[in-house]
């Protein structure tokens, strides 16, 4: 088992590199005596990952003067960044500037907030990353080309974690921006090996390098820590044997509105197609209910009201693009003017149903730092039932697996805690909060 996240964890953690870098001669400053916050982000709903620091400067910071004055600091400059938890898991990571924003300006000291932001943030507004070829073949061949190896990409020099996708999907770049194209793409993409009721992907960036997971994947997981949230005084002792870690605050935001789920079609859609080529017509209705999705954080989707159980809340249209832009030579291209580009039925409400699942069960909780845990992983949570009587007994129905949506470090001369928005798709507590299976 991992080492035991306790309260001592929660001290202040170490920053052990916040330098600078120039534009204008390459010069270096050290801010790390000057940062008196550090905030650092990860989401899967996010592209990429994003720092705020800020830093108070008593204008002796480069060659005399302030940091703004005397780099002088203007924006896009290269910041080396790396801080560790107390149990000595690091983080480290090469951001730019993107934004400076004052608080406190006299004559004796500033201080000033940056937003650093990830090379491939800025990059993406280049006019020379902006997509204009064909792309052939398999979506996930697309994905690592996009963001690294074709003529007009994004260039990462970042791991690339891509899961392979199942389907093909033939596109034109038409100068769209690389992150619009990505994620359009991430709804479109099936996973290799899936039974075609699977589709949705994620792009998002950690620590650890740039992700193209699917939703069913990331699910499956194997759990990476377990935390419980209880009235034990903190320390050692009141963490259960089983859990690494102790929740100091923890908010179910578990909002159930049954009339906006319907209406983003996360249970029961309809779709309808027709196809220019041959004029055919299709209905196709699906429920969630009806399909085997085995990939589920809980153990199972919600039970509704038998009267409004198989009534479809959302109706997608679509053209079927029959012929559009099949790959090979001239032959084979005229040998599949009668296949579609993209499987509409089979992808199309699948993803729309998956993505709005996904979010049905929300915890907000607040451990002490622990820099092992990123964006995407899964981890383990028990709180306390609600019962008249005060006992040890967990809540069954809210407690379980969770896949961490969003996730901020916070490090202050303070204390350093991490911050963790949890999500899943389904109710009732399922696994064990050791790694047993």
């Amino acid at each position: 088992m991992a080492n035991q996240v306790t309260s001592n964890a929660s001290r202040p953690a170490f920053i052990t590199k916040a330098d600078i870098i120039s534009n204008k001669g390459g010069k270096t400053a050290g801010l790390v005596s000057g940062v008196v916050r550090l905030q650092y982000y990860e989401s899967i709903l996010q592209d990429t990952i994003k720092a705020t620091v800020i830093y108070a400067d008593s204008g002796d910071s480069i060659d005399g003067k302030s940091v703004i004055e005397g780099l002088p600091l203007v924006g896009t400059e290269d910041f080396r960044l790396e801080f560790t938890d107390n149990n000595e898991n690091k983080i480290k990571v090469d951001l730019n500037v993107n934004s400076v924003t004052p608080i406190i300006e006299d004559g004796m000291k500033n201080m000033i907030s940056l937003e650093l932001v990830s090379e491939e943030f800025i990059r993406n507004e280049a006019g020379t990353s902006r997509l204009i070829h064909r792309y052939d073949g398999k979506i996930s061949d697309h994905i690592e080309s996009i963001l690294k190896s074709g003529e007009r990409s994004l260039k990462t020099k970042k791991k690339v974690d891509i899961e392979p996708t199942k389907n093909d999907y033939n596109f034109i770049g038409n100068g769209r921006k690389p992150f619009y194209v990505l994620n359009w793409l991430c709804k479109n993409s099936v996973p290799d090996g899936a039974d075609d009721q699977s589709a949705g992907y994620f792009l998002f960036e950690t620590a650890d390098g740039i992700h193209f997971k699917s939703i069913d994947k990331l699910l499956e997981q194997k759990q990476k820590k377990s935390f419980i949230y209880n009235e034990s005084p903190d320390g050692e002792q009141g963490i259960p044997a089983g859990y690494d870690g102790k929740i100091l605050e923890q908010i179910s935001n578990n909002s159930i509105n049954a009339q906006q789920k319907f209406n983003f079609g996360a249970y029961n859609t309809k779709l309808v197609l027709f196809d220019p080529f041959n004029c055919f017509y299709e209905v196709v209705e699906q429920s969630a209910s009806n399909l085997s999705t085995k990939k589920l954080a809980g153990k199972g989707l919600p039970k509704f009201n038998e009267k409004f159980d198989s009534e479809y809340t959302r109706t997608t249209y679509m053209l079927v693009d029959t012929g559009t832009l099949p790959s090979g030579t001239t032959k084979q291209q005229l040998e599949k003017n009668e296949d579609p580009n993209f499987q509409a039925a089979m992808t199309l409400n699948q993803a729309i149903r998956r993505y709005n699942q996904l979010f049905q069960q929300n915890q907000e909780i607040t451990i002490a730092g622990d820099f092992s845990l990123h964006a995407g992983d899964v981890i383990y949570v028990d709180i306390p039932s609600v019962k008249a009587s005060k006992d040890d007994t967990v809540n069954k129905e809210s407690g379980g697996l969770y896949i961490i949506a969003d996730l901020c470090h916070l490090v202050t001369p303070d204390g350093t805690w991490t911050k963790l928005n949890l999500a899943r798709d389904s109710f009732g507590r399922k696994g064990n909060h050791s790694k047993r299976n």
